[in-house]
């Protein structure tokens, strides 16, 4: 059984953590130049999911096809880094 001292501690631990982890709001605590870059770049990816085609868009599609072919340094290697790779730029 714990003591009233190791109760008391571990309640202020779990306070502490919450507290950081309200901080840490990544999204939230960035400057707002970035938070629109972000929603900008996110509204681009969703039209050109929206408007479709064959060839993929996103990076994630990309990295699995290159996994598929078994491309070296595809884990390194940005959404336009995997495009030329593969042939679709």
């Amino acid at each position: 059984m714990a003591t009233r001292k190791q109760v008391t501690a571990a309640k202020g631990n779990v306070k502490k953590a919450q507290a950081g982890a309200k901080q840490k709001r990544s999204i939230a605590s960035m400057s707002a130049k970035t938070r629109s870059a972000l929603g900008k770049q996110g509204a681009a990816v969703a039209q050109r999911k929206r408007t479709g085609g064959s060839s993929p868009k996103t990076r994630q599609e990309l990295y699995d096809i290159a996994k598929r072919k078994n491309l070296p340094g595809r884990s390194k290697m940005s959404r336009d880094e995997l495009a030329r790779a593969l042939g679709y730029k």
